[in-house]
């Protein structure tokens, strides 16, 4: 990292304007010309500069920052230990405030990513806006990871479409940079995700199979059960569905292989899918039954497999395992009160409390006036296909058909909207 970039993003973050930090030391417009790299500041100056920023030139310290860094930037996934996490970015954190390390840049984006491991989006989002005075002074290493993390901050907000025009910024880097094999591997799986979320199954196909090769390569196969499910997911759409169990098995195997829940339940889950699809209930209520009981995996994936599940059984009119499944949901909800996804659970659990009581009133004020609006905000096409159904297929129930077309008339609109994605 350049000095003078050093300079500038230490200066912005102590909240030191330019005037305070030449005071008594060079004019600012030579600090402006240093900061933006027009011109080259002798040793003395740069030393007064640091020591008024409180940084020190140890070139030893340098070498152990950039190995710390290197260690902390390998942990930032969702599957390693937070804890863990946060007490290395505190050490390294502690560190960079006194010392000039090249790596500085770097950390500071890496910050980013951080944020979101541990789901801080709006601490996410403030690092992502403190970089951007200085982001005119990266190199194409910093470009990189400066796109990929800022496309991620954009995925986990649902902006799928401005997350994927920054990893493929991120991707035009990659021929430019060094980069190891699972890097670029990372990237590519990324990407096949975004795809995915925008429902190009071709291009989730595509770069899915690009990370396989390199993760097969390296023997990581969780991250090799993840394609695998991807690429399920991506059959499963286009109606392939002898394929897409095929890498939903794979899948499964090197969960259970690895002893890894997280893959053994997402697999389950996207099985009862395909099997709901194609009309198999018994099978697809097998799969559900299957991802609930792990007590091992995050609420949200729980929430999922236990209301596919009463969907399941509402579908095939079996009230009553869909009433005991049910209290098993509301149970979950209870310990999800804090959590960002309990409002969607909350209505989509209570929307069938009411179908199943016949409690009309109730059912259609909930879904009309609370589920859709969510749905349709947060872009949730499959549940807004269904619930609007279901509205509509009241409201013909009871000659009521003007509401029933608007209804099935939404979920219609809501579908071609898939479909042209």
């Amino acid at each position: 990292m350049e000095i003078g970039s050093f300079i500038k993003l230490q200066r912005v973050k102590k909240g030191m304007t330019q005037e305070e930090l030449a005071e008594g030391i060079v004019s600012m417009s030579y600090l402006s010309k240093i900061e933006n790299l027009r011109t080259e500041a002798s040793p003395e100056v740069i030393s007064m500069l640091c020591t008024r920023l409180g940084i020190e030139l140890d070139s030893e310290t340098n070498i152990t920052i950039k190995e710390k860094c290197e260690q902390w930037f390998n942990m930032l996934f969702e599957v390693n230990d937070k804890d863990e996490i946060i007490e290395r970015f505190n050490e390294l954190n502690e560190l960079m405030t006194l010392v000039r390390s090249d790596s500085l840049m770097l950390f500071e984006i890496h910050k980013i990513r951080y944020f979101i491991v541990l789901k801080q989006y709006d601490n996410a989002l403030e690092q992502i806006n403190s970089l951007n005075e200085v982001s005119g002074t990266f190199d194409n290493l910093h470009l990189f990871y400066w796109y990929k993390f800022k496309g991620n901050y954009a995925f986990f907000n649902n902006e799928y479409n401005q997350a994927m025009k920054s990893f493929k910024l991120a991707e035009d880097k990659i021929n430019q940079i060094h980069l190891s094999d699972s890097e670029v591997a990372d990237l590519q799986y990324t990407i096949a995700v975004t795809h995915s979320k925008l429902l190009n199954t071709l291009e989730v196909i595509e770069y899915s199979n690009k990370a396989i090769d390199i993760f097969q390569k390296e023997y990581n196969f969780l991250r090799c059960a993840q394609c695998h499910i991807l690429l399920g997911i991506s059959y499963r759409r286009i109606k392939m569905y002898e394929k897409a169990i095929k890498h939903y098995n794979l899948a499964k195997h090197l969960g259970e292989l690895n002893k890894n829940n997280t893959i053994i339940q997402l697999t389950n889950q996207n099985l009862g899918y395909l099997y709901s699809a194609i009309g198999d209930s018994k099978e697809a209520i097998k799969h559900y039954l299957n991802a609930i009981d792990s007590e091992e995996v995050g609420l949200n994936e729980r929430l999922i497999a236990t209301t596919n599940l009463i969907k399941e059984y509402y579908r095939i009119y079996n009230f009553e395992k869909a009433l005991e499944v049910i209290e098993k949901a509301k149970e979950l909800l209870d310990l999800a009160k804090n959590n960002v996804f309990y409002e969607l659970y909350y209505y989509i659990i209570h929307s069938y409390i009411y179908a199943i009581n016949e409690q009309y009133d109730q059912f259609t004020t909930l879904v009309i006036e609370d589920l859709i609006p969510y749905l349709k905000k947060h872009k949730d096409h499959g549940n807004l296909i269904l619930f609007s159904n279901m509205v509509a297929k009241h409201f013909e129930s009871v000659g009521k058909y003007k509401d029933s077309v608007k209804y099935y008339k939404l979920a219609n609109l809501t579908y071609e909207e898939i479909v042209n994605l």
